[in-house]
Formats: C-alpha cells, structure tokens, sequence
C-alpha cells in the first residue's frame, strides 16, 4: 500500500488539526477521511469528532519541518514557528545568524533538502 500522501491529504490533515470540535468538514476534508482512517492519520473519537492520531500530528510536524528548511533555503530571513526552529537547530540543518537575524542553511540542511527532492517523484 502507497502512504504517500498528496497535497490535498495533507491539506485535509491541516484543516482537522485546526477545526473546532464537531465543525462540520469542509469539502477536501470529507473527500480525504476515508483513506486517512485507514491509514491511521484520523481518528473518530468516542464522541463522533474527527480528530487526528499522534501518527498525523508527526506528519504534519514533519511536513512544517521541511516546508521551513526549503523557506530558509530560498529566505535567510523567513520567519519559523519555535518548535520547527529548535528541531532544525537541534538536527544541525539551520544555524542563527546574529548579524541578519535570520537562519543559514549548514551543509548538512542542503544535503536534507537534495535527499528530499530526489526521494520525491513529481513534487
């Protein structure tokens, strides 16, 4: 089974992660939670809420991850949530630089981003 997921899928998991319990879904939302219940990114609470499972928070986490060190690639001055920032820093894939104020990509971020690109076929 192919669990890769389209950009629609992970707009579907972004718009659960956001929406109030018991809002009615939205359209890509309701086109997309079949296949994201039965691989384990959505969850149906005892209630009848969509909610996602820990398995889609990390996905969403991992995505905001790379989506912040191709932004500090192409933007030194991007500004990053904390949490996405301490985990690149922490990785080694961005260091501060105190006279712009910005991030710097290491050698190591590059090397991240290239493996990225070309373990993804059409994005």
């Amino acid at each position: 089974m192919n669990n890769r997921l389209t950009k629609d899928e992970f707009n579907a998991l972004a718009e659960v992660s956001k929406m109030p319990k018991f809002a009615r879904a939205s359209a890509c939302v309701a086109r997309n939670t079949k296949r994201l219940t039965g691989l384990k990114y959505l969850a149906y609470g005892k209630d009848g809420s969509l909610g996602l499972t820990e398995k889609g928070q990390q996905t969403l986490f991992v995505q905001r991850c790379i989506d912040g060190l191709r932004a500090v690639a192409s933007e030194p001055l991007t500004k990053l949530e904390n949490d996405v920032v301490t985990f690149l820093a922490k990785k080694g894939y961005i260091v501060p630089e105190e006279a712009s104020g910005g991030f710097a990509i290491t050698q190591r971020g590059q090397e991240c981003l290239a493996d990225i690109d070309a373990t993804t076929p059409g994005e």
